[in-house]
């Protein structure tokens, strides 16, 4: 296993440094460049004052994005394992028919 690297930051005018495994540097990267995104969209609505009640908000946006795609996610697998049943109870009905 690789040794943690310390990894520079940039979330809303801050520097952070967090350490990591190098394989997950990118996702790390990502995520903060996501966060910063959505810190800085709350900041210059107006609407919240404060780096903390904006960090607030914005972890709160995407946990509620999180799970609303979690729940999504869920209904989707549902909808297709149906319509696999349907199509293999339609091959079965039309295999009987065949073998008679």
């Amino acid at each position: 296993m690789s040794q943690p690297l310390t990894v520079t930051l940039h979330i809303l005018d801050k520097e952070y440094r967090v350490s990591c495994p190098p394989e997950e540097r990118s996702n790390l990267e990502q995520a903060a460049r996501h966060l910063d995104t959505t810190m800085r969209d709350i900041r210059n609505s107006g609407k919240v004052v404060g780096v903390e009640r904006i960090a607030v908000m914005a972890a709160l946006n995407i946990s509620h994005d999180m799970l609303t795609g979690s729940h999504q996610q869920t209904a989707d697998l549902s909808a297709q394992q149906a319509q696999i049943s349907e199509l293999v109870k339609r091959l079965d009905q039309a295999l009987e028919g065949h073998q008679s």
